[in-house]
């Protein structure tokens, strides 16, 4: 059956509806307006967005398969949770993850490689100059990725893109402990990585990346601390 120019403009308006609901929804999670566990109702955000219930759901696929949507037994949705039970593994895992994409990167890489990720950092500082976190969130997944791409191993640049994904909204902890306003050395290690990068030195490579994956863990784990006492009632 051929496709009329109506039934083509309805699939174009749905596609830009799922999209304006699947960007407002991830944004909204990932600066944890939405809260881990908060009930996701599908028949208030169609009255919110103004569109059936159709686009909503295939958003809300598009956002269970971050990671950032769970899908309950009884078909209701609600905002993943955040197990922190499970934060140490995760620090190790993308610790580990950092090194080693690294180190590839230092051995595997070409010209084309260093322009890509140099672009990404240029725009990284760019947006912790304007203390725009989620743009910083989003920008810094594409360094390490791009890092993670020049080392030359699949298997690796998969682990370390879930990694980064299911690791948004802690890096929003992360920033949200400085209120927005990274300091300036912060986002320069990743210019000293880079250069060690160009320069082929391995050893200084899983150093440096090691030292830029503790220094966000400790900033994450005082930052827990210091709201878990500022919670004490007395």
């Amino acid at each position: 059956m051929t496709e009329t120019a109506e039934d083509l403009g309805g699939e174009r308006k749905r596609g830009s509806g799922v999209r304006l609901v699947y960007e407002m929804l991830r944004d909204e999670i990932l600066t944890l307006a939405l809260p881990p566990g908060r009930p996701i109702d599908e028949v208030n955000l169609a009255e919110r967005f103004g569109m059936s219930r159709t686009p909503i759901r295939e958003a809300l696929v598009r956002l269970a398969g971050e990671g950032l949507v769970e899908t309950l037994p009884n078909r209701s949705a609600i905002v993943a949770n955040i197990d922190f039970t499970k934060l140490y593994t995760f620090f190790d895992a993308i610790t580990l993850m950092y090194r080693v994409t690294t180190r590839l990167a230092a051995e595997h890489h070409r010209p084309e490689d260093l322009e890509i990720i140099r672009a990404h950092q240029a725009r990284y500082a760019a947006t912790v100059a304007a203390q725009d976190p989620l743009a910083m969130i989003a920008v810094n997944r594409d360094f390490h990725a791009a890092i993670a791409e020049a080392g030359r191993n699949p298997y690796y640049t998969a682990l370390t893109l879930r990694l980064l994904d299911e690791g948004r909204r802690i890096l929003r902890l992360y920033y949200q402990s400085f209120n927005d306003r990274l300091p300036k050395e912060y986002s320069d290690e990743h210019e000293g990585i880079i250069n060690a990068i160009a320069a082929r030195d391995v050893e200084l490579c899983d150093r440096l990346a090691r030292e830029h994956a503790d220094q966000i863990v400790r900033q994450i784990k005082q930052f827990f601390s210091r709201d878990m006492r500022q919670d004490v009632k007395l």
